[in-house]
């Protein structure tokens, strides 16, 4: 591969609705530019971008690919991302090196779910994008509709750049409205020809509607169009380029990926109008305190950001990374600034799906990989030690849905831990925590299709078959009222025995702490005693009297006891503090509390109500609401845990897959009366059969 600088540079994002032909688009380019010499499908499983098996048994894209392309003098490195959004991880941090994107339409669906949300992304990174309605050659397709919903949903910035051509309502290629040019689908290849007659009125409007675009991005060509004096073809690219790349202008171009109709258009169109990484702003980070900032130039001290980790079985951790300045090649002293660490640079190398392609430099701008470097994952900044720079990391979102898991074969417990930190490296989204209350080991992600890939992987690359269950939601205890008890322990049948007695006041705390105190007057508990009595009431507090769940929000007051010259120890203090909390708890009131999580809901306008709605019958507190994006609106609300464990699966129902929330536990809260005793039932038979398994 050739060698490119920052201004030859383009890196690009496919995104869309699942099933879309976003890797279908991909395949068509990689096949045009020449990078592969059979076009692969998605149904033959034979696509470079899709090389995973869980891609392969689902036929869609689960992780995002990179084919680096070349075209006429540039370079394009062409993520081809996935069309779930629970992928959104993976999505974000590609996102984030990406100068341009193209969202696919599928034409015969028009603007899906999955479409707005990947548009949204686009917006929340502001990058300059096209749009690339795919499947044009499919059965009663209507362009002007697909055209109309566009630019109703996804903004009047979409303009047509191509008009569709074909006799009748068929379709077999279309007119480039800035070119004049029509590009006619032979039956095997795209080739030039003419404009219908019919057709060219309609693509002169288009075309002028185009430039006044044009114009009214720049003063001079304003003045220029005002006067009646023709644009040159330089002046109309410049001016689109520059309207493109402000966001001003969204192209839209038609096509058909699977028959490779409009894929010569938008590399030419990417070549034009998308911009190079030395148009983009300066990148800022730290050292130590300070501010610093890198511009895409090889002139700059180096630094890089790794912001994507791949697993491979055979060669172990591929670090992906964006050179953000300077140069990186073999055996190049390269400082991780996170750790402080100096390591030597491995073989550069860039991917084409999964096959490495070696580089001799990797420039300022460029998508280059290693293996092997350690100290290195998603979110390390590499520099020189001398001219050191941190990257901010990427903000990923939390966990929506976790599921219980253990190993279908016990002989593979040993791997276990090991395949879910490798999994961890490549996506930092999957949270893994074991909880010691339940003896749960919980994996935490974005909804079922994502704890689906990761459950298939494990299965597929890491040979760990794993078995799913519901979470158990974990409970505490706590008291709701004052009481006083006299606790003893008391053994005395000859040689040393056991003596100890302790009162004790125990006070309900609203903030749900622990505290220790004592009232002791005289000494009729020595002081040497009080640290076994308070070890005694913590270790008694790890298990409630109602369902043995730990016991939180008590202060417990030592004012009184006995205690034996000889016979008293440490071990019958500690025993006569728990024997006195349970003794307490015959009328301090004693209650269950749950997991209160804040929950911020991201919903259409048109589902405000039904969100709310089903928030009330979730036992949730709305708190209030705020304006989103354009369209939408943000739920502030607080809801028990056992309500929504599954939420993310039933707002996606509500809101036709278009809703997406996020949780943060914020405290514990007691549970209504009416279901105290359902919880302590439902805890006592799972404890009763975790003893018998």
């Amino acid at each position: 591969m050739k060698e490119y600088q920052a201004n030859a540079i383009k890196n690009v994002i496919v995104l869309g609705h699942l099933g879309s032909g976003k890797t279908s688009l991909a395949e068509s380019l990689a096949f045009i530019t020449g990078k592969v010499e059979k076009k692969g499908t998605v149904e033959k499983k034979s696509t470079i971008s899709d090389f995973a098996t869980e891609e392969h048994q689902k036929q869609s894209s689960l992780s995002t690919a990179l084919l680096p392309l070349e075209f006429k003098g540039i370079k394009i490195n062409l993520f081809d991302a996935p069309g779930a959004d629970e992928m959104i991880g993976d999505i974000n941090h590609v996102m984030s090196v990406s100068t341009a994107a193209i969202l696919v339409v599928d034409a015969s669906s028009g603007v899906q779910v999955g479409t707005e949300r990947m548009w949204l992304e686009i917006k929340k990174h502001n990058i300059p994008a096209f749009i690339f309605v795919n499947k044009m050659d499919k059965d009663n397709v209507k362009f002007p509709e697909i055209l109309a919903e566009i630019r109703s949903k996804l903004g009047k910035e979409a303009v047509p750049f191509c008009l569709p051509l074909g006799k009748s309502d068929s379709f077999n290629g279309f007119a480039d409205v800035i070119e004049l040019k029509a590009r006619i689908y032979d039956g095997d290849a795209c080739v030039d020809g003419e404009i219908y007659e019919d057709k060219m009125d309609k693509v002169l409007e288009l075309r002028e509607q185009l430039i006044e675009t044009v114009a009214g991005s720049d003063e001079v060509l304003l003045e220029k169009y005002f006067e009646g004096e023709q644009l040159t073809m330089d002046e109309i690219h410049k001016g689109l380029h520059d309207s493109i790349k402000s966001g001003e202008a969204i192209p839209v171009v038609v096509g058909s990926a699977i028959k490779d109709i409009g894929s010569l258009t938008l590399l030419h169109m990417i070549k034009q109008y998308f911009p190079s990484v030395s148009e983009l702003p300066a990148v800022k980070g730290l050292d130590g305190e300070t501010e610093v900032e890198r511009h895409f130039s090889d002139e700059e001290p180096f630094s890089a950001f790794v912001f994507k980790t791949m697993i491979d079985p055979f060669i172990g951790a591929i670090s992906i990374m964006q050179i953000k300045s300077g140069t990186l090649q073999k055996d190049q002293d390269i400082y991780v600034s996170n750790t402080g660490n100096t390591e030597r640079a491995a073989p550069v190398f860039t991917l084409l799906g999964k096959t490495m392609i070696p580089l001799e430099i990797g420039h300022a701008g460029d998508i280059v990989a290693m293996a092997k470097v350690n100290d290195l994952k998603t979110g390390s900044t590499l520099s020189e030690k001398k001219n050191i720079i941190v990257y901010p990391q990427i903000i990923t979102p939390t966990p929506t849905m976790y599921v219980a898991v253990h190993v279908e074969n016990k002989k593979d417990e040993d791997k276990l831990s090991n395949a879910l930190a490798k999994l961890q490296l490549e996506d930092n989204t999957i949270e893994v925590k074991r909880n010691k209350e339940t003896s749960q080991l919980l994996i935490g992600g974005q909804g079922t299709i994502h704890i689906g890939y990761i459950i298939d992987k494990m299965k597929n690359t890491y040979k760990v078959a794993l078995q799913t269950e519901d979470q158990r939601i974990v409970y505490r205890e706590t008291i709701k009222a004052t009481a006083e008890a006299t606790g003893r322990y008391i053994k005395q049948s000859g040689g040393s025995g056991y003596y100890g007695v302790v009162v004790m006041r125990f006070e309900p705390m609203s903030d749900g702490g622990y505290e220790f105190t004592q009232e002791i007057f005289g000494g009729s508990v020595p002081r040497g005693y009080w640290p076994a009595v308070d070890k005694g009431l913590q270790d008694t507090l790890e298990h409630g009297v109602l369902a043995g769940f730990p016991v939180i929000g008590v202060r417990g007051v030592l004012t009184d006891g006995k205690y034996h010259a000889v016979d008293s120890n440490e071990l019958a203090f500690k025993l006569a503090a728990g024997i006195a909390f349970k003794e307490a708890c015959k009328t301090a009131k004693p209650t269950i509390l749950e997991p209160i999580y804040k929950v911020e809901v991201t919903i259409k306008d048109e589902y405000l109500g039904d969100v709310l709605g089903d928030m009330n019958k979730r036992r949730g507190r709305v708190l209030g609401m705020e304006p989103s994006i354009a369209g939408y609106q943000k739920v502030i609300a607080e809801a028990p845990e056992q309500e929504i464990s599954k939420y993310t699966i039933d707002l996606k129902a509500m809101t036709q897959g278009s809703g997406t929330f996020s949780r943060e536990f914020i405290r514990y809260e007691e549970v209504p009366g009416n279901l105290i005793e359902k919880i302590v039932e439902e805890h006592k038979l799972y404890l009763e059969e975790q003893k018998n398994k």
